[in-house]
């Protein structure tokens, strides 16, 4: 039986594609039973305040970075959306008085232009001139790490995927976007040896760090989050980490405030990670395959699928 075309883009795959089983059952999941799909491998974090929230995710930046020494350098990578644990992890550097020189970061993705490079750090969107401004050039210069420990995927694609090889990354943290990806791991369009059927799980996850398209409901939720609406100012494509880097992180952290995605997106890939239901066409999914995966939620965040008229 084939599948259904996507409601929002049909020469794309999505989440609207998947069996409505999955859908409805995704649909009437409370906070409690998400909060107890937590299993070996995955496991589902509640916080009752944005202050806790925020300051859990900057905690993940000085537990890894306090892990590393000269001789076993670690790091951790780290998203754009959220931002708020960003200026939190420079204050608790300075505060702490933690050295992080032999410390790493690697950025997870960056917009790239009509002539498909990545944009300069001067573009209103850099996702590395967040990094910088948000957070790095606000440790104080005698506790940063140098520039060459900073790893953003906006010159040789292959040396910044090597660079997970030099490193141990501890944690690997994100977000998650309307159309269900990690970074820029969207959905690949509906055309060629993938007309019919997404990629299966284990080829999809063969993707190193790539340029890549990116899915209408990225545009369009990216124009929402970060450019006041203004789809004109956003980029159709962007390099993205992948998930052959991912499965080097020793973890993979998702960060959920309720801002980026929707009550009904965050109640699927908690209960496709959970019932380990792997689906290309919802690459958060694939993470059911990753050994350790924790999901963050600010609780009043969740809301609710019901019907509300605006």
């Amino acid at each position: 039986m084939s599948r259904p075309i996507s409601k929002v883009a049909p020469d794309w795959w999505d989440y609207t594609t998947l069996d409505d089983e999955i859908l409805v059952d995704a649909a009437k999941l409370t906070v409690e039973q998400m909060r107890k799909l937590s299993r070996p491998g995955f496991r589902v974090v509640m916080y009752d305040t944005l202050q806790d929230f925020y300051l859990a995710e900057a905690l993940e930046y000085i537990n890894a970075w306090r892990q590393s020494t000269d001789d076993n350098p670690v790091g951790i990578c780290g998203p754009i959306g959220p931002t708020e644990q960003l200026p939190l992890v420079a204050r608790l550097v300075n505060e702490l008085n933690l050295d992080v020189r032999g410390a790493h970061f690697w950025g997870m993705d960056e917009w790239v232009d009509a002539e498909g490079r990545p944009v300069a750090v001067d573009h209103p969107l850099s996702f590395a001139r967040a990094d910088q401004e948000l957070c790095f050039d606000r440790i104080r210069r005698e506790l940063r790490m140098p520039d060459a420990h900073l790893h953003f995927p906006t010159g040789d694609l292959k040396a910044y995927s090597a660079s997970y090889d030099a490193a141990r990354c501890a944690v690997m943290q994100g977000g998650q976007g309307e159309v269900k990806h990690w970074a820029f791991n969207d959905p690949p369009r509906r055309k060629g040896r993938y007309k019919d059927a997404p990629p299966p799980p284990e080829e999809y996850r063969k993707l190193r760090t790539r340029v890549t398209d990116l899915h209408p409901m990225t545009v369009i939720q990216n124009a929402r989050t970060s450019g006041g609406g203004q789809v004109s100012l956003v980029p159709t494509r962007a390099v993205t980490v992948g998930p052959v880097e991912t499965w080097k992180a020793q973890k993979v952290s998702i960060w959920q405030a309720g801002n980026h995605d929707n009550p009904f997106g965050m109640r699927l890939t908690t209960l496709m990670i959970a019932k380990k239901l792997p689906d290309a066409a919802v690459p958060m999914s694939l993470l059911a395959d990753h050994s350790n995966v924790q999901f963050n939620f600010y609780r009043p965040g969740i809301g609710t699928v019901a019907a509300e008229m605006h």
